[in-house]
């Protein structure tokens, strides 16, 4: 081998080594940024799970919260229905009486002549005083 071979060996050898110490240079400086590198991705994972996590609870109280307002607006739904039956019941009661008012009217009458007739008769039938056998018999003329 020549010399400049050798020479060209050696700087080979040489570069090789630095080569390899530069690796580990760099192995060894970049190795805290890759650990936080992976730290940061396990974080970001934590993280993005909770999140998740977090996201499904919000929509299961959403979704809950929207069904009690559904249930809620089908009783208020029931009351309101409820309460126009019962206002169309009296207004149809109204309603009859209004256009039967004549009949009503007479119906009326009729019983306040047949209470003051039964009070008259009851008046009349305490009134009367009681009479002997003699006054009865002569009709009451002595």
């Amino acid at each position: 081998m020549t010399e400049s071979d050798k020479e060209t060996n050696k700087n080979a050898a040489a570069a090789s080594a630095a080569g390899s110490k530069a690796r580990q240079n760099i192995d060894r400086a970049t190795a805290p940024a890759g650990q936080t590198a992976r730290a940061a991705a396990s974080k970001t994972e934590e993280t993005a799970s909770a999140a998740k996590a977090g996201a499904e609870r919000a929509a299961d109280t959403t979704s809950q919260a929207a069904q009690t307002a559904a249930r809620s607006v089908e009783a208020g739904r029931q009351a309101i229905v409820s309460a126009s039956g019962q206002v169309a019941a009296g207004a149809k009661t109204a309603w009859t009486v209004l256009s039967h008012r004549k009949l009503v009217a007479a119906g009326v009458g009729a019983g306040l002549t047949a209470l003051g007739a039964a009070s008259y008769a009851a008046g009349r039938r305490a009134e009367r005083h009681t009479q002997g056998p003699i006054t009865r018999m002569i009709g009451g003329r002595i």
